[in-house]
């Protein structure tokens, strides 16, 4: 598409203003229409008041013919009081100004002003609604208004949803006031359609609807934020209890804005009586819920984004696999399909392109279950060819063979590409996801949920990915504080590969308090860390760092499950690598013979309480000796300096010493001694190796059951990681099945059709027979002496009565009538009389 030259044509009037506000602050109404159109534009500006100005402005997108000049901006000035403008390039939009798009130019709408453009398309019909309506959501957001009026085909229909995906509203001419309605009926089968109202009804309902919405936030009458978010927590109990589905988790200015809009649409001016129409209407609670599921979506949306996943991703996805391996993806919150089928036609493209056989899935979910019946069917209307180049709208797309109208031409998306996917109905947040996938596409989604429920979807969108998986999200969307579990690839089309999450690692990010060096060879040196940089340092720091060497105890900084996150000092006379594969590291789990327990008790005891709890003179296996050791336990402050979300504590490990130790056992000894009856050395004796006795079965049972219990907790994560891979395979069993009772819908809604046509044509043939018999017996009967031929003068068929005068038999039908000869005597002209007749298609007598 091809700008305007706007030295041409600008508009030297003072309705032109050389700055241009980038938002204007009343609403723009855009008005669509074909056929019939200009009936409905009549109708639609004598309905508005003589004598009030509307506050708004209105553009007007009429299919014109290119090469004759309009005369709707004359037509248009008969029936308002407005002034009405025939679009310049760059004109400002002004409030109570009636705007007309020129003959052979697609229009758009920019920073408050109109933008002509010479179309690229050839001659034929053009999309100039769609183009309009898209450039005016993206422009004006909520004060963008969509009214659709008479019309064939399918234009304006994605402009429609655009404008709904912004928070705008949409009116459409009811069909029986049309005079052509597949314009408007389109947008109705969308269900985007705020009024349905005859042309004549729409002016008041838009005065109604403007000076509700827009008088209102202008004069400041703003529902509190505290009164809104408890009514709305009333409103998320009606929908869920409705619908089964919570938007409790969704971001509270996207909810608002949906609900002030149905608020506005059926003039209800306080939140309180529409959360009171709610309880009483479930049809209004079907339609809060429609709109706020409402998904703006097309093909190939962002071009640049996708010929990134082109050249990026997609071959990455087919590296390594053997040919006829299965390449799995999810597209989540695919709307009405047209993404998932974009990323299908790109895989099917790269399977053509190396010529190699794969199988490729693709999982598509939506929370909006016509959405999904829209997607399962694959049919869209003529306007997608302004998303899609012409190359793959004739590989990938069939038009409808029953409408030969351009205008209303529809595509059935090709059959190999459609059984590439798979439809679900599905809600993210609380059904199980797909697993084993290679590729996830959500793109838009998370924009409309809160932080914390963005925070429960990485990991699941991790969990659900192959060891080497790719994740596609929207441009205005990212993976936030889970760098550990995805490496970007694209910053600007947030394209992002799955990376091995270290459950150790797996709150800190990058640059944070985990070591650059680590003086303990259990947890080794997290890769990306750099080593501190020599710098100068003050001699209070030299001091401490000293002392931190020469006489700090073995310690782990670790978090309340025992992560450890910090190692100081040699803590190997302690801790050891587990055994088997390594997947984090855990004090507990590392701990050496005789502190587990303690240790276990110990931090138990410090997490619940908050307060620094120890365990005095442990005794530790170290190569094959036991070693006392005092066990402290404490919590560690952090500030904001530290980025960790959760309370860390600080193990501490002291190693008793000799002196101290051989001083404690005299202690004891002496004690015993001083209570004791010398008498009695030998029941002493017996005493001690009792409880010595005693101390090692304690230990072996400790022991014991910290193994069960070890065993335990392996066991029930195998059992609960098996539990969600069939719960995974459940609900690829559930969309699979889902897609065999469709299909056979569909097969035994084809087979009734093609019944009906078989019947209708029977019953055509026998009313065809029965009047050949008919005019056959009538022929015969009249004795006229008839001859039927053709325009090459061969008989076609002829009466019993004509074989009298002319030597005629049955198998001289299809030969030239000259070749016959006649009874007629003295008459020769009869083949010259024929031709002339033909030639005159006037009757001759002789």
């Amino acid at each position: 598409m091809k700008k305007h030259n706007s030295t041409e044509v600008i508009d030297k009037s003072s309705h032109q203003n050389d700055s241009v506000s980038s938002v204007a602050s009343f609403p723009i109404v855009g008005i669509g229409a074909s056929a019939g159109g200009l009936a409905a534009f009549e109708a639609f500006f004598s309905g508005m008041p003589e004598k009030k100005d509307p506050g708004m402005a209105f553009v007007l997108v009429q299919h014109l013919a290119p090469d004759h000049k309009s005369i709707l901006a004359e037509l248009i000035r008969r029936y308002t009081h407005m002034k009405v403008f025939e679009v310049k390039d760059g004109m400002v939009v002004e409030p109570n100004c009636a705007y007309i798009i020129p003959p052979g130019y697609d229009m758009a709408f920019l920073n408050g002003a109109l933008q002509l453009f010479e179309p690229s398309a050839p001659p034929g019909p053009r999309l100039s609604i769609d183009f309009f309506f898209r450039s005016l959501a993206q422009d004006q957001s909520e004060r963008a208004i969509g009214i659709v009026l008479s019309g064939t085909g399918s234009d304006g229909t994605l402009g429609v949803r655009a404008i709904k995906g912004e928070g705008g509203m949409v009116m459409v001419q009811t069909p029986e006031s049309t005079e052509y309605d597949a314009m408007p009926r389109s947008v109705i089968a969308t269900g985007l359609a705020d009024y349905e109202l005859s042309p004549a009804e729409m002016a008041e309902a838009l005065m109604a609807y403007s000076s509700h919405v827009f008088q209102k936030k202008k004069s400041g009458e703003i529902i509190p934020v505290s009164k809104f978010e408890n009514t709305l927590k009333k409103i998320f109990i009606l929908v869920r209890s409705h619908t089964g589905h919570d938007f409790s988790s969704y971001k509270v200015n996207t909810i608002r804005r949906r609900v002030e809009r149905r608020m506005a649409v059926l003039q209800i001016d306080l939140i309180e009586d529409y959360l009171k129409h709610l309880k009483e209407s479930n049809e209004e609670i079907e339609a809060l819920f429609n709109d706020l599921l409402i998904g703006v979506t097309n093909f190939f949306r962002d071009p640049d984004a996708f010929n990134n996943l082109k050249e990026i991703v997609i071959p990455k996805l087919f590296a390594g696999k053997s040919t006829g391996s299965l390449v799995r993806v999810w597209s989540s919150g695919c709307s009405t399909g047209e993404e998932a089928y974009s990323i299908a036609i790109l895989l099917q493209e790269y399977m053509e392109s190396v010529k190699e056989s794969f199988t490729a899935q693709v999982f598509a979910t939506d929370l909006d279950s016509r959405s999904i019946i829209s997607a399962r069917s694959g049919i869209y209307p003529a306007s997608i060819a302004a998303d899609i180049t012409p190359e793959r709208l004739e590989r990938f797309f069939t038009p409808d063979p029953s409408d030969k109208n351009e205008e209303t031409q529809t595509y059935r998306i090709n059959k190999n590409i459609r059984d590439m996917l798979i439809f679900s109905e599905q809600n993210l947040i609380k059904d199980p996801p797909f697993s084993k996938l290679d590729l996830i596409c959500c793109r838009n989604l998370m924009i409309y949920l809160s932080s914390d429920l963005q925070k429960k979807l990485m990991p699941l969108f991790h969990y659900a990915l192959n060891q080497v998986g790719f994740l596609f999200l929207g441009t205005s969307e990212s993976v936030g504080e889970f760098t550990h579990l995805f490496q970007l690839i694209d910053r600007r089309f947030k394209l992002y590969m799955r990376k091995d999450s270290e459950p150790s690692s797996r709150r800190v990010p990058a640059g944070g308090f985990f070591p650059s060096r680590v003086q303990d060879d259990a947890v080794p040196q997290r890769s990306g860390v750099k080593k501190n940089q020599k710098e100068k340092i003050s001699l209070r720091e030299l001091t401490e760092q000293t002392l931190l060497k020469q006489l700090a105890p073995a310690s782990a900084l670790v978090n309340g499950q025992g992560e450890i996150f910090y190692l100081h000092s040699r803590t190997g006379m302690y801790l050891e690598p587990v055994v088997g594969e390594i997947c984090g590291y855990n004090i507990i789990k590392m701990a050496r013979e005789g502190l587990r327990y303690g240790l276990t008790v110990t931090l138990r005891e410090a997490v619940q309480n908050r307060k620094v709890a120890s365990c005095q003179n442990l005794s530790v296996k170290t190569n094959g000796s036991y070693t006392a050791v005092n066990l402290t336990v404490c919590p560690a402050e952090t500030d904001d300096s530290i980025s960790s979300s959760e309370p860390m504590y600080l193990v501490v490990l002291e190693k008793i010493k000799h002196s101290e130790s051989g001083q404690n056992e005299q202690n004891m000894s002496a004690s015993m001694n001083a209570d004791s009856v010398p008498e009695d050395h030998s029941a002493y004796n017996n005493l001690d190796s009792l409880v010595t006795s005693l101390r090692d079965e304690l230990r072996a049972k400790d022991e014991c059951l910290q193994t069960a219990v070890e065993e335990l907790e392996t066991s029930n994560e195998e059992l609960k990681s098996s539990n969600e891979e069939m719960q995974s395979v459940n609900e690829e069993l559930q969309s699979a099945n889902e897609e065999l009772e469709t299909s056979k819908e569909e097969l035994q809604s084809v087979n009734e059709e093609l019944s009906i046509v078989n019947n209708e044509l029977s019953s055509k043939v026998a009313d065809l027979s029965q009047a050949n018999n008919d005019m056959n017996n009538l022929l015969a009967g009249t004795g006229i002496a008839t001859v039927f031929v053709n325009h090459q003068m061969k008989i076609l068929r002829f009466t019993p009565t004509a074989s009298v005068l002319i030597n005629l038999i049955q198998g001289d039908i299809g030969r030239p009538v000259n070749h016959i000869l006649t009874n007629l005597s003295g008459y020769e002209g009869l083949s010259d009389d024929i031709q002339i007749v033909l030639n005159t298609l006037i009757s001759k007598s002789v």
